[in-house]
This record gives C-alpha cells, sequence and structure tokens, in this order.
C-alpha cells in the first residue's frame, strides 16, 4: 500500500482498565493463555449510561445494582470468584468512566449516551479443560463504549425479526463470553435485513440472540419464564415492575410459535434496545403492523423511570 491510498485510523483510543491498570485500548494485552481468550471460560455484563440532558459529564448508570448482581450470580454458577464487591465494581465504573470523559477528543462525545462492559475470566493457566490447580488471579476487564438507542423511526415503525430454531447450550441464563450459538443468530438476522432472530426451542419461545421477547395479546403481556433457556434481562425485572405500575397485565408462561406468530404485538428489550416494537415477523406483519398501545405506554414507563433513577426526576 503506497502512501497516497493508506488508511490512517484516527478513530479516539478509549481508556480501558485491565487487570489493576488503566492503559489505552489499543495497548490492552492479555496472555493467549488466557482462559477467556482459550475457552470463552468466563463472564460479562453491560451497564447503560445515560449522559444528562444539559451534555455535561457525569453519565448515570441504570439499574446498576441488579447489573451487578447478575453479574455475580453468573460468576457463582461458574465458580469464579468475584473480584469485588458492589462499591468496588461502582468504584471501578465510575473510575473509567471519568477517564473517558476527561479525554480530550475522546471516545464520547458530549451528550453521548454509553455502556460499560465488564469482563472477568478464569485468568491464564496452562491449556487444560479442568479448572487450573491453585490460585490463579481472574482477568478482569471494563471498557467504556459509546451507546446508539433505537433512533425515532425505529420506534415508531417497528423493526423486522426472523426466527430460527434455538440451537444453543442450555445454560442460557449464565452470561456468558462463550456466545458463538449468539453470534450466529445475529449473523442470521444481518443477512436476512433483520434487526434480530427470535429463537424457538422444541416449538416454544426463547428469546433473541441479544434480547427478551415480549407478546401482546387481547392486552395481556406475556413472556416465557425465568428458566435456564433464557438469559434474564435486567430489564425482564424492570418490565415487570412497570407493567404493575400502569396496569397491564403480565404473565409470565411458555409461548407456543403458533402464539408468537398470532401476536397483537412483538416487543423486544435490551440494555441497548431498550423495549422496541417488532411489526414484521419472516414477513408477515404483526397485529396490525404497526406498533401498539402496549409497546408505546412501556415505552413512555421505561423513559420515566430512567429519569427518575438517573435525574431525580419524578
Amino acid at each position: 500500500m503506497t502512501a497516497s491510498n493508506a488508511v490512517v485510523d484516527v478513530s479516539p483510543d478509549p481508556v480501558v482498565y485491565l487487570n489493576g491498570e488503566m492503559v489505552p485500548l489499543s495497548e490492552a494485552r492479555i496472555p493467549v493463555l488466557d482462559r477467556g481468550f482459550i475457552f470463552g471460560d468466563g463472564i460479562y455484563e453491560v451497564v447503560p449510561l445515560y449522559a444528562p440532558a444539559d451534555g455535561d459529564a457525569g453519565r448515570a448508570p441504570f439499574r446498576l445494582t441488579q447489573h451487578f448482581a447478575r453479574l455475580a450470580r453468573s460468576l457463582d454458577k461458574i465458580r469464579i470468584a468475584n473480584p469485588f464487591d458492589d462499591a468496588g465494581w461502582r468504584e471501578l465504573v465510575e473510575r473509567v468512566l471519568a477517564a473517558n470523559e476527561a479525554q480530550e477528543g475522546g471516545a464520547l462525545a458530549p451528550g453521548q449516551h454509553a455502556i460499560a462492559y465488564i469482563q472477568v475470566t478464569r485468568g491464564v493457566a496452562k491449556r487444560t479443560h479442568t479448572f487450573p490447580a491453585g490460585a490463579v488471579a481472574p482477568t478482569v476487564f471494563v471498557m467504556i463504549s459509546p451507546l446508539a438507542l433505537p433512533n425515532d423511526t425505529q420506534r415508531a415503525n417497528g423493526v423486522r425479526c426472523v426466527t430460527a430454531e434455538d440451537k444453543r447450550w442450555l445454560h442460557c441464563d449464565i452470561k456468558s463470553v462463550s456466545l458463538l450459538g449468539n453470534v450466529l443468530m445475529a449473523q442470521h438476522a444481518a443477512e436476512n435485513g433483520a434487526l434480530e432472530t427470535i429463537q424457538l426451542r422444541d416449538g416454544m419461545l426463547t428469546e433473541g440472540s441479544s434480547s427478551n421477547v415480549w407478546i401482546v395479546k387481547d392486552g395481556v403481556l406475556f413472556a416465557p419464564p425465568r428458566s435456564n433457556r433464557i438469559l434474564e434481562g435486567i430489564r425482564y425485572g424492570l418490565i415487570e415492575e412497570l407493567t404493575q405500575a400502569i396496569g397491564i397485565r403480565f404473565e409470565a408462561r411458555e409461548i407456543t410459535e403458533a402464539e408468537l406468530r398470532d401476536a397483537d404485538e412483538i416487543i423486544i428489550s435490551s440494555a441497548t434496545k431498550e423495549v422496541l416494537p417488532v411489526t414484521t415477523l419472516d414477513h408477515a406483519p404483526v397485529g396490525s403492523g404497526k406498533p401498539g398501545a402496549v409497546f408505546a405506554a412501556l415505552y413512555g414507563a421505561y423513559q420515566q423511570a430512567k429519569a427518575v433513577e438517573t435525574c431525580g426526576v419524578a
């Protein structure tokens, strides 16, 4: 490549935390024998950080306690000792966030929402499938990235999803970094011009590649029950709370493929999608083909909950 057509990377280089050090992302390194790299032997968590409306610094986390609780549950399920308590995790996230907010021309623009990505692996050890013998320090990584929320058009018109058989392992309740099944389903959606793949196992609804899935029938909101077949999104508990606050009946139970396809509304939720209406499923319209009243009510209640928790606005 000649100098005349060389591509120069001028993207901002965020500051990250890796094993006790704050370093530029471009300089962050792990040994190749890290078990997260070799086996996917680790856990991750994603926390939304909302910027104030005036564009100042001081982005506020949303449902932070619940995210830390899920992180602790996942670590416990794969028997990695949690390297921090909630206060320690909070201080660490705030430290990395502050470093990126203070960075001149950095990765976070004024008023830009962000996410905190947290990853913990079992650490570096000789490659063997069994857990390492003796004490091994876990690898701890924290990164702050911009968060692009769904746009007005997506909320107003809804999004398209496709379906596929859920072929993942049966510990989906663990937020593992072993995400190959989810990656393949996300790629399936992309190759079919859809935002998300909604998965079915044995004829029953499970979840999306990176979202929980809800259906509405006759004004009632339904979701698959909490189990090892789905990752309980933090929005699962939040939406359950919101339905009680705004008077929408909610029921957690098994949902058949026929019920999914006959739903009046389909809604997907995640930290990065918040709540989003699905108006096309496998080329067929969902209900009226437009976002429904339950989605509108949940979206409004969700925004109010964000304002209360992150800004203290009642």
